[in-house]
Order: C-alpha cells, then sequence, then structure tokens
C-alpha cells in the first residue's frame, strides 16, 4: 500500500501533489521504465521538459500505468530556443505529441532568458494556452523578482507556480518572498 502524497492548491485552485518525480537528466531510453516505477511508488506528478529530450519516455510510460489521467499530474516547460508567442504555441503542441497527452496540468517558462527579452511574449502564448484550457496551470522557472513584477505588469495571469532551486545551500529567500507575495507556489527543483 503506498501514502497518499499531499497536495497544495495552487492560486487557480488547481490541486498540485507537494512530491514529484523528475526526470532530468534521464535518458530517454531509460525514461519509461524510471517513471513506470516511480508511478507503481506512488507517484502522480511527473516533472519533464522539451529539453530534456525524455517527454516520449514519459508518455510510454503513462500510456502504458493504466492510471487514469485525472489521478496524474505532469509539467513540461517550453526551453529558450522555443519562446516568442508563435513558437511557444508550436512547442506546447510538440510536448503534448511526445508525451501523448490532451492537456498539461502545468506548462513552464523554463528559464526567463532576459539577454532574449522574449518572456513576457512566451508567456502571453501560455496565456492563451491557458484560457483554451490546454493547461490546468501556468508557471515560470528559475525566474527572479525582477522577472516576476514583468510578467505580472504585462500579462494577466499571475504564474501559479516558480520553479526554483531551493535547498538547504540555496535557500533563495528573496524569491520566495517574491513568489509568496503574489500568491505564486514555490516549487523546489534539486531539494
Amino acid at each position: 500500500m503506498t501514502t497518499a502524497i499531499p497536495t497544495i492548491t495552487l492560486n487557480n485552485g488547481v490541486e498540485m501533489p507537494q512530491v514529484g518525480f523528475g526526470v532530468f537528466q534521464v535518458p530517454n531510453e531509460e525514461t519509461t521504465a524510471a517513471v513506470s516505477a516511480a508511478l507503481k511508488a506512488g507517484y502522480r506528478s511527473i516533472d519533464t521538459a522539451s529539453i530534456y529530450g525524455n517527454e516520449e519516455g514519459v508518455g510510454a510510460a503513462l500510456a502504458q500505468s493504466g492510471i487514469a489521467r485525472e489521478d496524474l499530474f505532469i509539467t513540461s516547460k517550453v526551453w529558450i530556443s522555443d519562446m516568442g508567442y508563435e513558437q511557444t504555441l508550436e512547442a506546447f503542441e510538440a510536448s503534448l505529441q511526445r508525451l501523448g497527452l490532451d492537456f498539461l496540468d502545468l506548462f513552464l517558462i523554463h528559464w526567463p532568458a532576459p539577454e532574449k527579452d522574449l518572456y513576457v511574449e512566451t508567456w502571453k502564448a501560455m496565456e492563451k494556452l491557458y484560457a483554451d484550457k490546454k493547461i490546468r496551470a501556468i508557471g515560470v522557472s528559475n525566474f527572479q523578482p525582477a522577472h516576476l513584477a514583468k510578467v505580472i505588469a504585462e500579462g494577466s495571469v499571475i504564474p501559479a507556480v516558480n520553479q526554483v532551486e531551493l535547498h538547504p545551500a540555496l535557500q533563495n529567500r528573496e524569491v520566495i518572498a517574491a513568489n509568496a507575495q503574489h500568491g505564486i507556489v514555490t516549487e523546489a527543483w534539486s531539494p
């Protein structure tokens, strides 16, 4: 018997498991077995990204799992090279196809890449996907307070999540405070 994983309510009312299985640096050919084992162990939140190159492996594991789609929470991310309005829409559809899904639970901008200055345009594309109900929640990853402030000022939806590196050696207190100020859940990567 597996223990139920507690959830947290995002700022739009969506419930997200507090513990998830990330597949960063898992080769695609090993991903299906790894995700299948994680699902058997009780994980229901799986975190991937287009840049990881293993969305197909995640999708195969999900398809083989027999777990109802509504019982899963799947996150992916748009990479820097796919930033921009039209590019983000195309990248999202490509991720869905690789994952074999009809929608994502959470879609994140992987990095703000301020030197490209496309993260607000990218955010507007994500807002469209969210409005079209192709994504249950949208958020960001690795955003500092200034990046958050710009997205909030120029967008119409406040990010639900900011996924940042967070562990005892890197506590990221300024980012956590900015997230809290706006009702954004801080999600740790490499905890």
